[in-house]
């Protein structure tokens, strides 16, 4: 497979698959959400976040309809990620205080498959145990 195509969709549930012990849970009620470790001690990374009042579209003044939020290791890396003009990443202040990124689904073509695929393994590595980022370490799947 080339890596260096645009992202798609798609990608994200191949990319989130592809890490240890992830699945897709249910968070925030009723969010269809990439979890780890696998089960209710799950801690999600990248959630599909429904429409509502906090991300309103400023080009249609309409909630976004294909949002999703993914996880941040630290504020530094967030700001990072919205003050890159490279990339879709955004927030809201809604997500103030919290180490989460937006970007619409819709806008995945940003990015290339393998730039998609560090910033989900990033938010897998900030809510993953220590014990199973070491492993994918040593496995030479990390960095």
């Amino acid at each position: 497979m080339v890596r260096s195509r645009k992202a798609k969709p798609a990608d994200i549930e191949a990319i989130c698959l592809t890490l240890p012990e992830v699945e897709l849970g249910i968070t925030w009620g009723d969010r269809p959400t990439y979890v780890v470790p696998k089960g209710k001690k799950g801690r999600g990374f990248v959630l599909y976040r429904k429409p509502g009042k906090t991300a309103i579209d400023p080009r249609t003044d309409e909630p976004f309809s294909d949002l999703l939020v993914i996880r941040t290791s630290s504020p530094e890396e967030k700001e990072a990620l919205v003050q890159d003009e490279g990339t879709p990443f955004f927030t809201i202040p809604h997500l103030a205080g919290t180490n989460a990124v937006l970007v619409q689904q819709s806008r995945l073509a940003e990015l290339t498959y393998d730039e998609l695929a560090e910033v989900i393994t990033e938010a897998w590595r900030a809510v993953a145990p220590k014990s199973l980022v070491k492993a994918f370490d040593k496995a030479g799947k990390g960095r």
